[in-house]
């Protein structure tokens, strides 16, 4: 019996591998996002001199949001990999390792994601606030009750990265 538990145990440990190709396609989602970034910059550039200042700052904040939810592939691509696949050897010594690596675990993972979509979440509640300022847009009620939708999601968001970090926070005082 001990021969078959043992490989069953081994076959359990060797599963977390599974979980490799999917941090490879969210690397080459991150490429999707690149090419996106460069798209709008390409147009943002093309209509420069043609929008006004409230456009451009629209435009802008898509291409923060973008830089955004890159940074989020990143934590979640390279934390996810070094916490629940393998550590990556080429990391250890290498002079750009991220700092947040070295003291990475799921709960400061869950942490930095929450905050992530924390700040991703605000940038999507500036476009529209910004989008407000636009007398004919202001009008419609359909817009300020997705207004209110996004400001109790982004509430919501805001609360529930506080209820993480607070578990967080006990859980490392109990051990």
């Amino acid at each position: 019996m001990k021969p078959f538990v043992s490989s069953m145990e081994s076959a359990i440990f060797a599963s977390r591998w599974l979980q490799a190709p999917l941090y490879l396609g969210l690397i080459v989602a991150q490429g999707v996002y690149v090419y996106h970034f460069l798209h709008e910059l390409v147009h943002l550039v093309s209509i420069a001199t043609t929008v006004t200042e409230a456009q451009i700052m629209l435009i802008v904040l898509g291409l923060i949001d973008v830089v955004m939810i890159a940074n989020l592939l990143i934590m979640v691509v390279i934390g996810g990999y070094e916490t629940f696949v393998s550590k990556i050897d080429a990391l250890e010594k290498h002079q750009d390792r991220p700092e947040w690596l070295s003291h990475v675990n799921a709960g400061v993972l869950k942490t930095k994601l929450s905050l992530a979509l924390i700040s991703i979440s605000s940038i999507h509640l500036l476009k529209t606030f910004i989008e407000l300022s636009n007398p004919t847009l202001a009008s419609s009620t359909g817009l300020m009750q997705g207004v209110l939708w996004q400001v109790v999601i982004h509430c919501t968001f805001l609360l529930s990265a506080v209820v993480m970090a607070y578990t967080d926070k006990l859980m490392q005082q109990t051990h």
